[in-house]
């Protein structure tokens, strides 16, 4: 289950980090590029993982779990520089999501017992 204090506490423990440098947060922009950047790095895991492009002999040993875990540090960072809660973000986006696509897909069977 979804536990809100999780969430919180990768935020406190990303903010803890980079509070320790004088530069702190990257500008919302330099995020942003470094938000894409990372996608275009877990796209390119995917493609070696799912795709027709397997890694040259020369590519570093990655993960698409290792890129999850990039974004997700990005993401956190770029909250946390906006003040968003990424917890009530979440909240916000599953109340949407759970009231305008409940209907939207084929739900599976539940098996009687």
């Amino acid at each position: 289950m979804y536990n809100k204090e999780d969430m919180k506490d990768m935020q406190k423990r990303v903010d803890e980090y980079i509070s320790q440098f004088k530069e702190g947060y990257f500008s919302p922009l330099s995020m942003l590029a470094r938000f894409t950047e990372e996608i275009g790095e877990l796209a390119r895991e995917v493609n070696h993982a799912y795709g027709e492009k397997p890694k040259k002999n020369t590519e570093d040993d990655n993960t698409i779990e290792n890129e999850l875990g990039d974004l997700l540090f990005v993401m956190i960072c770029f909250a946390n520089s906006q003040n968003i809660s990424l917890s009530e973000a979440f909240e916000k986006t599953m109340s949407k999501i759970e009231t305008r696509d409940k209907d939207r897909w084929t739900r599976k069977q539940q098996e009687e017992e």
